[in-house]
């Protein structure tokens, strides 16, 4: 038996003994957290806004009907020739984009996903006061390989799927979807807390803010 095998066994059997002493009667969790909160429209965009901001996002607001000149517009200014999108987005989106749109499939290989300019998603709900996007894997949002492999990510946000806190968001997601969250395009320090973006997701975020949707 190898090292490593002997140390998992180790290591197992230290879980097996601790289980057995736990006491097997149920804890009750508390969940005393404020629940239910709300804010106007106007007061949840700007707040919103004000996060996805702070994140270096880039937010663009518009209406229901200056959905496709919005996301056509962005991904112009990206120089985005080739764009992936989910097999549920809705198509109306992209009316006005000229480039090429490939059809996102869960038998397409991840590494094929970087040889795309970005990607455009729609999002299962937003948290204003941390400025988190909640993508749950529903038809106009696909994989997560979809939304973290491209260099640029357009997420199309309604403005009704913005709530005020995490527990408001999360009273609205199924638990049983997939979630990925989104605060900003993805960044790390290094130990002199030099910021490096793109290292585990999209370089570029571009929110797409549909105000009376």
């Amino acid at each position: 038996m190898s090292a490593s095998a002997t140390a998992r066994e180790t290591v197992l059997g230290r879980v097996r003994d601790a289980l057995a002493l736990a006491p097997a009667q149920e804890v009750t969790v508390p969940r005393a957290y404020r629940t239910g909160r709300t804010l106007p429209d106007d007061q949840r965009l700007a707040l919103l806004t004000d996060r996805l901001v702070d994140y270096k996002a880039h937010v663009h607001t518009c209406t229901a009907d200056g959905t496709a000149a919005t996301v056509a517009a962005v991904l112009h200014d990206r120089a985005a020739r080739r764009i992936g999108v989910p097999p549920g987005l809705d198509p109306a989106w992209l009316a006005a984009y000229e480039g090429e749109v490939q059809e996102d499939a869960a038998d397409v290989p991840a590494p094929r996903l970087d040889a795309l300019d970005g990607v455009v998603t729609a999002s299962a709900v937003s948290c204003a006061e941390t400025g988190t996007i909640f993508l749950d894997g529903s038809p106009g949002q696909g994989r997560r390989a979809l939304s973290l492999v491209p260099d640029l990510h357009v997420c199309v946000v309604d403005l009704s799927t913005v709530v005020v806190g995490v527990p408001e968001a999360v009273a609205r997601l199924a638990p049983g979807r997939p979630t990925t969250l989104i605060s900003g395009p993805s960044a790390t320090s290094d130990i002199e807390l030099e910021r490096v973006e793109g290292v585990h997701g999209p370089r570029t975020l571009d929110v797409v803010i549909r105000t009376d949707a």
